[in-house]
């Protein structure tokens, strides 16, 4: 009984609130959340989740692509090595770094435990991951579209528009656009009960608030918006937008200058706020402004949708008179205020709040749009067109019919683009294929393709690949590195040649770029890599040299270490093969294969004592190889451990270790 008291005051809370707005579409809330006792907003809220769970149910056979996806978690250490025995350490370590340039801890964090539940072999499980959270996100917009106002119709055509729209495809199934689907739904909650409090008050609610901000901005950066879109909210909802307003949220602001500056100093630090080589900044506003008008557009007619969509050589005039849309906007909410038309100036509101902030004007990306930056802004276009649905569908026999009509077709030909819009995500071949549908003369997506088809082993496809990308793109020393990776894969003296010629000439391409930390780091992967070339092909002096000058420019490059250590280890000069494998192992303490090959190397230089620790931290990271526990016993032996050294003898046996030395096996007497 007291649910149902609390629930009815709530209702009539609501409805004297947008009672203040004459445009506020006041309904009868009563009417339309419940009968028989069962809340009709889960039983409607359930239809757009099924909706867009139906549209969405081929994504369970979609694999990881190889764009960012790597980066953010399949080769992230942080991802690859998170265990619960380290539990604080490797969180703690997420949460203090940026992944290519974007702060997004809580988004690493959740793969980190995707990782730990589901391994990296299982993509569909976490593709579902990120269905989840969008089904979450959508029975949440249903639930605030209702809280504004709309009846229960109309509230569920924006969930379902919400759900189901093509551009949601990128934000649902690109594992990597987890950070779209969590930062939206703590967004959307805090949304939620901010749109609640101004109903029904709670003393909690401004904690809730802030810990979801908190939460959402550790997930994507874009949910700096929040307190703008809050007061949009305050526009709809109120009788006036007063300087009270605004002061009330001073410490949601904060928040988001916070997360703005963090965010601003990684991208500045991975170089992916781009200098404005290409275009100017008053150029980047005739960007914005066209992109603007494409994600409008896009809503209605969701045209060619790609990835990606570069950048042109050159700007076309159209791009130049897309301005013209500022005027307008600026008019149409200008008119729109005047008319009292409270629910147009709401969303457009919420759409402009939330999207400018990703108009490239600043240049961070590599296309000038992204079908996942409308992820939430699209809710305030949704909702101006569920406001008019519930308008259309109310008297009228015949404007009903047609509305419908109309409605339900639109809403089958999103479902269906959706669907088979899923499928481009099968692999990176058939997403990058997808690109070069609509942009046949970037190097980007030949580029990465031919990475896939390398990958593949199939090598003929990669190499036309790579040739396109270079021919697109003379000076592209990326494109040369990975081509020469694909002749480094081959193996053979010939191809160890044609690699080391590719990458000499990515480093000739790469010096003559202007200096910055992204050309350092490339450099100084060329060179590790050359370097690599040069140990195959017996050139351990060459090899060292060019390890010794990859490192100085990357000296995170963990592998440059790993790598350089073999040779020196090779050369008989243990003392720089473990000191190398030890500052390996500040980046990366995980390994237990190095911590034997540190166990072995501290044997042979008789530190007997430290060798037995590292073999049995190796032990402790992976106690399943046998060669561990045989290699601790010969070290405990030598220190005169007898029993452990037998124990240790016994288990290498169990695991069927096969390699024992018989004259050892006697002597400890087994």
């Amino acid at each position: 009984m007291s649910s149902k008291k609390s629930s009815r005051q709530e209702r009539r809370a609501a409805e004297r609130k947008l009672k203040k707005s004459e445009n506020a579409a006041t309904v009868d809330i009563a009417k339309s959340t419940q009968s028989n006792g069962i809340p009709f907003y889960w039983m409607y809220g359930l239809i757009a989740i099924v909706l867009t769970f139906i549209c969405f149910s081929n994504v369970g056979g979609l694999e990881f692509v190889n764009w960012d996806d790597d980066k953010n978690f399949s080769e992230n250490p942080a991802v690859v090595n998170f265990n619960m025995g380290d539990f604080a350490a490797l969180t703690s370590e997420i949460f203090s770094s940026h992944v290519i340039g974007n702060y997004n801890p809580l988004t690493i964090f959740s793969f980190a435990m995707d990782k730990v539940m589901f391994g990296l072999d299982n993509p569909g499980a976490w593709h579902w991951e990120n269905l989840l959270f969008h089904l979450l996100c959508v029975f949440l917009v249903y639930r605030i579209s209702l809280l504004l106002g709309l009846s229960w119709k109309g509230g569920l055509f924006v969930a379902i528009l919400f759900g189901i729209h093509p551009m949601r495809v990128e934000s649902v199934t690109w594992v990597t656009e987890r950070k779209d689907v969590l930062f939206g739904f703590f967004f959307l909650w805090a949304l939620y009960i901010y749109i609640r409090s101004k109903i029904t008050t709670n003393k909690f609610d401004v904690l809730w608030i802030t810990g979801l901000m908190i939460l959402s901005c550790l997930a994507k950066i874009q949910a700096v918006a929040l307190p703008l879109t809050m007061l949009a909210v305050d526009y709809y909802m109120d009788k006036d937008l007063s300087f009270k307003n605004i002061l009330s949220k001073v410490h949601y602001f904060i928040i988001s200058l916070a997360t703005g500056l963090v965010g601003i100093h990684f991208l500045n630090l991975q170089g992916s706020i781009e200098d404005v080589d290409k275009f100017s900044f008053f150029q980047r506003i005739f960007i914005g402004a066209y992109s603007f008008i494409v994600y409008c557009v896009k809503l209605i007619v969701p045209y060619e949708l790609s990835p990606l969509y570069p950048y042109p050589e050159s700007l076309p005039w159209y791009i130049f008179g897309s301005i013209i849309a500022l005027p307008i906007v600026l008019f149409i909410l200008w008119k729109a205020h005047k008319l009292g038309k409270k629910h147009i100036v709401f969303g457009l509101g919420v759409f402009i709040f939330n999207i400018i902030f990703l108009l490239q004007i600043l240049g961070a990306g590599q296309g000038f749009l992204a079908d996942r930056f409308s992820y939430i802004p699209y809710l305030g276009l949704f909702f101006i067109l569920g406001y008019y649905f519930d308008q259309f569908t109310k008297n009228d026999h015949r404007l009903r019919t047609s509305t419908f009509a109309l409605s339900g077709l639109f809403v089958i030909a999103m479902g269906v683009m959706t669907f088979n819009q899923n499928k481009i995500w099968k692999n990176s071949g058939t997403m990058w294929s997808h690109v070069l549908k609509y942009y046949k003369n970037t190097d980007l997506p030949y580029g990465n393709r031919a990475n896939y088809y390398r990958d593949a082993k199939k090598y003929d496809l990669a190499l036309s690949d790579y040739d396109k990308a270079i021919r697109l793109k003379p000076i592209n020393p990326e494109a040369l590195n990975s081509r020469a990776r694909l002749y480094f894969n081959k193996g053979g003296a010939e191809n160890l040649k044609l690699a080391a010629a590719d990458y000499n000439t990515a480093i000739e391409k790469k010096l003559s770029l202007p200096k910055g930390p992204d050309r350092d780091e490339s450099l100084g992967e060329y060179y590790i890599n050359l370097g690599a070339t040069y140990a195959m092909l017996g050139n351990r002096t060459g090899a060292i040299e060019e390890f010794n000058r990859g490192l100085e420019l990357k000296p995170n490059h963990v592998t440059g270490y790993l790598n350089r250590s073999v040779i020196y280890n090779q050369l008989g000069d243990y003392p720089n093969a473990l000191k190398d494998i030890e500052t390996y192992f500040a980046y990366n303490p995980y390994n237990a294969d190095l911590w034997y090959e540190a166990g072995r190397l501290k044997r042979a230089l008789n530190r007997l004592p430290e060798a037995v620790k590292d073999y049995t931290e190796a032990i402790r990271l992976n106690g399943k190889k046998g060669i561990y526990y045989y290699e601790r016993s010969r070290t405990q032996s030598q220190l005169n451990q007898r029993n452990a050294a037998k124990r240790d003898l016994a288990k290498a046996i169990q695991l069927g270790y096969a390699r024992v030395d018989p004259e050892y096996r006697a002597q400890m007497g087994m």
